[in-house]
């Protein structure tokens, strides 16, 4: 078996976050582990004080809960020791590309203690794995079903193929739901307190309607309307470069006219269709 190969140190690190945006969000936990050309591993990992409240909808993806990192450092106490297993080596991670590597290194400038940037090598597990695996319908269905997709992009042969993907996957794994419902929750993990399909507003524990991004990130739909409701029609606008989904504006639009969402009763299908 072929082995990886190290000319330097390479340091393969993990992010756990308060959310998905890499200019606004902040870290609560960091793993790294640094490895040495000859082998030798020093594994480090700190909870760290974010500064701002964990949304729910981060929670249930991490676990980590606004009391569990009340005593943690904060990153600026611990960035000596981040940039010191940092320091002469290469990074790796699973879409540090795209989320973990921009997200760290807006935090450190953010502290003012910026990353090294150009002399720094970079490997993505996850650009890799997509390159080698491609995650299309066509590849699906090699993988599952062991045949090609021949009439790739007609519409009825991709939802035929669909469905032979679905029944494959069924058949294949054991501990994968054999209902509907059931594989609605698996497909709906992490996203079950969404209240529009791109999570910008969520339920609470308290059953309230907050936004989970923004300069209102954590507060209430119903407190915003009551004091900036001139972001509720921000949010309505079409003419921005990137309007907000449909559903944030039709809920913006209900909220300035004092309608509210009220969160569904649990039912045999928890979920929302969007």
């Amino acid at each position: 078996m072929r082995r990886l190969r190290l000319e330097r140190s390479l340091v393969v690190f993990d992010l756990e976050t308060t959310g998905t945006d890499t200019s606004r969000d902040r870290v609560v936990e960091i793993g790294l582990v640094r490895v040495e050309p000859d082998g030798r591993r020093t594994e480090w990992s700190r909870r760290v004080n974010p500064g701002i409240p964990i949304p729910a909808g981060a929670t249930a993806v991490h676990g980590i809960t606004d009391e569990d990192v009340r005593d943690a450092p904060a990153l600026e106490s611990v960035a000596d020791e981040v940039l010191a297993l940092l320091d002469g080596a290469d990074v790796a991670g699973f879409n540090s590309l795209g989320f973990d590597w921009p997200l760290l290194t807006a935090e450190f400038e953010r502290i003012g203690r910026p990353l090294a940037r150009g002399e720094v090598r970079h490997v993505d597990a996850m650009r890799i794995f997509h390159l080698r695996e491609p995650r299309s319908l066509a590849a699906a269905m090699r993988f599952y079903c062991a045949r090609d997709h021949e009439e790739a992009h007609s519409a009825l042969a991709d939802a035929l193929a669909t469905l032979a993907v679905i029944e494959a996957q069924v058949s294949r794994y054991e501990d994968l739901p054999d209902d509907v419902t059931g594989l609605h929750a698996v497909c709906s993990q992490g996203r079950e307190n969404w209240i529009d399909p791109e999570g910008k507003l969520a339920w609470n524990d308290a059953g309230d309607a907050v936004f989970t991004f923004g300069k209102h990130r954590g507060r209430s739909l119903r407190e915003v309307a009551a004091q900036d409701p001139s972001y509720l029609r921000f949010l309505q606008r079409s003419d921005l470069e990137r309007p907000f989904s449909e559903a944030v504006r039709r809920i913006a639009q209900d909220a300035a006219a004092g309608r509210f969402p009220e969160r569904p009763a649990p039912g045999p299908a928890q979920g929302q269709l969007f």
